[in-house]
């Protein structure tokens, strides 16, 4: 059920602002007072609720990692990694342009909020990897290997979300419609089970 700006407390709707003009704009060129007028109430309520500008972003990155990882809880441990993440990726990102929006301003800022943010992405990853692991009972990798899957993981979900804007006039199709998601999804658990040689050899016939 879709909810009414009016039926939300001040906070959330100062949040729910902050999320949009962030994704426009980032958060350096967001004022407090650019949230206010868009949440339609006093700037003094930024820092009633979150103490500073600061707060409000912390506010919003929780809601944000809370969204994700309420999704990622959902992955079905039957289906493959990259089929899970594909349909978690769809329910996120494919009808939620402005969370698109945001990830991509704060991922590609140079600040020690991005890079707290990415970390706690990182964590996620990790941990849903293992459980992932345990399920299917993959068998353990190199050391290396290990280090870098949650790092590998998140290149394939994020990597087109912050290249959108490039990758989007080479592509005929929407490229978060949820057929492009599920074809894309899709050729990245051939990738990750056959690897990028196998695949253009199958492509090829080969």
């Amino acid at each position: 059920m879709r909810v009414e700006k009016g039926d939300l407390t001040g906070r959330a709707r100062l949040r729910n602002a902050a999320l949009k003009l962030f994704a426009e704009r980032g958060f350096e060129a967001t004022s407090t007072r650019a949230v206010a007028a868009v949440a339609g109430v006093s700037p003094a309520l930024v820092t009633r609720h979150f103490g500073s500008k600061e707060g409000l972003r912390a506010a919003v990155d929780k809601d944000v990692l809370d969204r994700i990882g309420s999704e990622l809880s959902d992955v079905d441990s039957d289906a493959g990694l990259m089929e899970s993440l594909g349909a978690v990726s769809a329910r996120l990102f494919g009808a939620d342009p402005v969370l698109r929006g945001y990830l991509r301003q704060v991922l590609l800022e140079d600040s020690e909020a991005s890079a707290a943010l990415f970390g706690r992405l990182l964590s996620g990853a990790q941990a849903e990897l293992e459980r992932l692991s345990d399920a299917h009972g993959a068998q353990e990798g190199s050391g290396a290997d290990n280090a870098w899957a949650p790092f590998q993981m998140l290149c394939l979900i994020l990597g087109p979300l912050l290249l959108e804007r490039v990758m989007q006039p080479n592509l005929e199709d929407p490229m978060f419609a949820p057929d492009i998601l599920r074809q894309r999804s899709a050729a990245n658990q051939r990738l990750l089970l056959q690897g990028f040689y196998g695949c253009l050899e199958k492509e090829h016939g080969g």
